[in-house]
């Protein structure tokens, strides 16, 4: 069982995302007529890339630090207002954050939202002695609770 492993509480410069595709393919007859099979009701492929100028030594060490905890065991990060999620309201943070939702049945407590799993290694260039920009590229995944 995965379990999240929280992003730093650093604030990106810059965040790329890409809501992903439902999954599904096109047939062609060779009169043209065209065929959609559609294999699910979800979205696949959500990207999700964070771009950190001039940050410190110790802000990349806690990145790369990150990586490490959440690859080596194959856990899943979870952003926050404070990091990866910065910056964002309303509905498209719904995408970003993953959250927990009480149960109106007394049931318990569901999770809502996608995982996100770094897709590489974050990618780090010394600008100047003591800072770097980093950045950091993320796939989410579809793994139930």
């Amino acid at each position: 069982m995965t379990t999240a492993q929280p992003f730093p509480d650093i604030k990106p410069a810059s965040r790329n995302f890409s809501p992903g595709t439902y999954p599904g393919t096109d047939f062609e007859s060779l009169d043209g007529t065209k065929t959609h099979l559609r294999f699910g009701n979800k979205r696949v492929n959500a990207t999700l890339t964070l771009g950190f100028s001039n940050i410190t030594d110790g802000q990349v060490g806690l990145i790369l630090d990150n990586y490490d905890d959440v690859m080596s065991v194959y856990d899943y990060v979870k952003f926050t207002d404070a990091n990866g999620s910065a910056g964002i309201e309303g509905a498209g943070s719904g995408y970003l954050l993953r959250k927990e939702i009480h149960n109106d049945a007394g049931l318990g407590l569901t999770e809502q939202g996608l995982k996100w799993r770094y897709s590489g290694p974050p990618t780090v260039t010394s600008t100047f002695k003591g800072r770097s920009n980093v950045s950091c590229s993320f796939v989410a995944c579809l793994d139930s609770p």
